[in-house]
């Protein structure tokens, strides 16, 4: 399904478990956190646990903007 979207545009596959998004096909990855938690962690405190969550985003976000050729992972 991955490859069917990017025809239209482009997308980003935040990825706890990147070997996985490689063998689905996603073509940008961005690496998460954790299986349960991929954009944050409740042991954190609430500041750094946003900046983690935003650093993956702004990550996400670049990604986005990237041309890429081939599997990516950011």
């Amino acid at each position: 399904m991955v490859k069917e979207i990017e025809k239209v545009m482009p997308v980003v596959h935040i990825a706890t478990v990147v070997p996985i998004s490689k063998t689905v096909g996603a073509n940008r990855i961005v690496p998460a956190i954790a299986i349960p938690y991929p954009l944050g962690n409740p042991a954190m405190q609430p500041e750094e646990e946003l900046y983690n969550r935003r650093q993956i985003v702004e990550k996400s976000l670049v990604a986005l903007q990237t041309d890429i050729s081939e599997q990516t992972v950011f």
